[in-house]
């Protein structure tokens, strides 16, 4: 008698770090893109500040290397970095990246954010 062996399912799951952020396969297709470019690889460095005229606003920046202390979260072999300060702010976002009729940016949809202004970097926490 012959048994058979179901062919093992693959699924794609995002990684999440421990914190819940996710970096999505768009951002992460254009982080690739970007580091293509350049010649060299590109994180994006996503930090939160208060200001704005929701309170508080993100700081986003392409660069080689993070600090030590940064949280790195990975999706395809790109990466984004947050620093230690922002994490708590930003548990459970993902960060994306959409190419619209408006415009093209990362943009981070954040779930602890009570509200946010027409631009998408200013915000308010519940």
């Amino acid at each position: 008698m012959t048994t058979v062996q179901p062919a093992p399912l693959e699924l794609k799951i995002a990684k999440r770090a421990p914190e819940g952020i996710v970096l999505a396969e768009s951002a992460a297709r254009r982080l690739a893109r970007l580091a293509e470019a350049e010649g060299h690889p590109v994180l994006l460095r996503v930090a939160v500040e208060g200001g704005g005229c929701s309170g508080f606003q993100y700081q986003m920046d392409l660069v080689q290397t993070g600090e030590a202390d940064d949280l790195r979260i990975e999706t395809d072999g790109q990466a984004a970095l947050v620093d230690p300060i922002s994490v708590p702010f930003m548990k459970g976002s993902e960060i994306a990246w959409i190419d619209e009729l408006a415009g093209a940016q990362f943009v981070i949809r954040n779930p602890n954010a009570a509200s946010s202004c027409g631009c998408g970097v200013s915000f308010s926490i519940l």
